[in-house]
C-alpha cells in the first residue's frame, strides 16, 4: 500500500445545532431569573406589608393612648389627662404629629404641627379607623391613622390623628430591597454557576466518548470499552453493535469476493489451458466458460445489491409465489422429477423476490440434480420465523460431511456439472437477512433435508 493510501481523507464536518452544554446553562438560567425574580416580587411584598404594618401599629398605640387620654373640658374642648411620652411631639416639624379636632371647634394639636395642620379628611363612621398617606407638607409625605368617635359628655363627633413621615419608613423598606436585591443576584450567579458545572460536568462522558471513537476511527480500539453512566450506556452499545455490524459486512464482502474469485478461476483455467494447448474448438470454450463467468459475476454483483436491499428493511416476498415459479423452472430442466409443495400459504419473509427464488432454485434444483425424482417441500413457522424445508429422496449427505458442504467449490457429486456455490450461496444470502440454512436427514424421502429459516413480514 503506498503512503498516499495510508493517509486519512479530510475529516468531514458535519452542521450543528449549537451547544448542548450552551443551550443547558441557557435554559438553567432563563428559569433561575424567572424563578428568582417572581420569588423576589413576592418576598419584597411580604417584607413590605411587615414593615408597614409593623409602622402602622406604633401609630395606632399612638393613637389608642391620645383616645385614652382624652377629655372633655369645662368648656367643651378636649385635653389630655397625661402627656404623650414621645418627645418628638414637642419638637417644631420632627416628622411626628397628631391633632384632635371637631365640627366648630378650635383644634387640638401637637407642637411639632407649629403653625400647621393635618389635611381635613373625616372618617367614614364614627369609631372606624381609617389609615392612608398624604403630603400636607409639600414633598414630606406622611402616614396617617384617623378615627371619629364622641367622647363622654360631648355631642360633638371628635376626629382623633397622628401622622409620621414617611422617610423612616421608606428607608427600612429600601434598605431591605437592596439587601434583598444583592442577595438574589448573589443567589442567581451561584445558581447558574451550579447549572453550568452540572451542564459540564454531567455532558462529560460525551466528550468521553467522542475520544473512544477516536481511538476507534484511528484503529487503536475495535470498540467502546469504557465504563459509563446508565443513560448513555445503552447509546455506546447500540454504537458497539454497528462497528460490529460493519465487520460483518465488511467480512460478507471478503466472503463474496472470495467465492467470486473461485468460481473465476476454474474457467480461466479451462480457456488457459485450451489455447495453451492450441485446441480447435478454443472459440467454443471460450464462449461457454465466459457464459459461466458472466454468471458469476451477476450472481455476486446480486449478493451485494442484497445486501444494501437488507439495509432498507423494506424487502418483502411471498414464499407460495416465489415457489410456483421456481418449481415450473426446475420442472422444465429436470421432467423427469416430481416437485411437491405443501403448507402455508400466506406466509411473506423480509426478503427480495430475486433473492428468495435463488435461494430456493438452488435448493429445488439440487433436490432434483441429486435425488432419486422426487422433491418434496413444506412451507410453515417455526419459532416466529417463515420455515421451508426441503426433501429428496437421494442418497443424502452424511452427518461429518455437512460442515464441509457449505465451503467454496464443495462437491460431493463431482459427475455432475456444477459450480459447488449453490449451497454456500444460500447460506450466504439467508445469513445476510438474518435467516440460517441446516441440513438433516429426510425421515420421509431417505435422502437429503434442507431447512431454510428466514424472518417473516410483518
Amino acid at each position: 500500500m503506498s503512503d498516499a493510501a495510508a493517509v486519512p481523507g479530510p475529516r468531514i464536518r458535519s452542521e450543528t445545532t449549537g451547544s448542548l452544554t450552551r443551550r443547558m446553562i441557557t435554559i438553567a438560567a432563563f428559569w433561575i431569573v424567572i424563578l428568582l425574580f417572581g420569588g423576589g416580587m413576592a418576598l419584597d411584598r411580604v417584607l413590605k406589608d411587615a414593615v408597614t404594618a409593623n409602622f402602622d401599629s406604633q401609630l395606632e398605640y399612638v393613637l389608642t393612648a391620645m383616645i385614652a387620654s382624652a377629655e372633655i373640658g369645662p368648656d367643651g374642648e378636649v385635653r389630655f389627662t397625661r402627656p404623650l411620652g414621645d418627645q418628638r411631639f414637642l419638637e417644631p416639624y420632627s416628622g411626628l404629629y397628631w391633632q384632635v379636632s371637631a365640627p366648630g371647634q378650635d383644634p387640638f394639636r401637637s407642637r411639632s404641627l407649629w403653625d400647621r395642620a393635618l389635611p381635613d379628611r373625616m372618617s367614614k363612621a364614627a369609631d372606624s379607623l381609617m389609615i392612608y398617606d398624604s403630603e400636607p407638607f409639600g414633598e414630606d409625605q406622611l402616614r396617617i391613622h384617623e378615627r371619629a368617635l364622641r367622647l363622654p359628655g360631648s355631642p360633638v363627633l371628635w376626629r382623633f390623628q397622628v401622622g409620621q413621615s414617611r422617610a423612616e419608613l421608606n428607608a427600612q423598606i429600601n434598605i431591605l430591597r437592596t439587601t434583598l436585591l444583592k442577595s438574589f443576584v448573589l443567589l442567581a450567579v451561584g445558581l447558574i454557576a451550579l447549572a453550568a458545572l452540572q451542564a459540564t460536568f454531567g455532558l462529560w462522558p460525551l466528550r468521553k466518548v467522542r475520544r473512544e471513537i477516536g481511538e476507534v476511527r484511528a484503529g487503536r480500539a475495535a470498540r467502546v470499552d469504557a465504563r459509563l453512566p446508565v443513560e448513555i450506556a445503552p447509546m455506546v452499545e447500540e454504537l458497539n453493535e454497528l462497528l460490529a455490524h460493519n465487520d460483518r459486512q465488511a467480512e460478507e464482502a471478503r466472503r463474496h469476493a472470495g467465492n467470486l474469485a473461485h468460481a473465476l478461476k476454474t474457467p480461466l483455467t479451462v480457456i488457459m489451458n485450451e489455447a495453451t494447448a492450441g485446441s480447435p474448438d478454443l472459440n467454443v470454450t471460450v464462449i461457454r466458460e465466459a457464459t459461466t463467468m458472466r454468471r458469476q459475476v451477476d450472481h455476486h454483483l446480486a449478493r451485494a445489491r442484497a445486501v444494501g436491499r437488507r439495509a432498507s428493511g423494506q424487502s418483502k416476498a411471498e414464499i407460495w409465489a416465489s415457489l410456483g415459479a421456481v418449481e415450473r423452472a426446475v420442472s422444465r430442466l429436470y421432467p423427469d422429477s416430481v416437485i411437491d409443495i405443501d403448507g402455508a400459504r400466506d406466509i411473506s419473509v423480509r426478503v427480495e423476490r430475486q433473492d428468495l427464488d435463488e435461494m430456493l432454485g438452488n435448493l429445488i434444483e439440487n433436490a432434483a440434480k441429486y435425488g432419486g425424482g422426487r422433491v418434496f417441500v413444506t412451507v410453515g413457522r417455526a419459532n416466529g420465523s417463515a420455515e421451508i424445508l426441503v426433501e429428496d429422496d437421494g442418497r443424502g449427505i452424511a452427518e461429518a460431511q455437512r460442515s464441509e458442504i457449505f465451503g467454496r467449490g464443495a462437491r460431493l457429486d463431482t459427475g455432475k456439472p456444477g459450480t459447488g456455490l449453490g449451497l454456500a450461496i444460500v447460506r450466504d444470502v439467508a445469513e445476510i437477512y438474518g435467516g440460517s440454512v441446516t441440513l438433516e436427514e429426510s425421515e420421509d424421502l431417505g435422502g437429503l433435508l434442507v431447512r431454510l429459516r428466514l424472518p417473516m413480514a410483518g
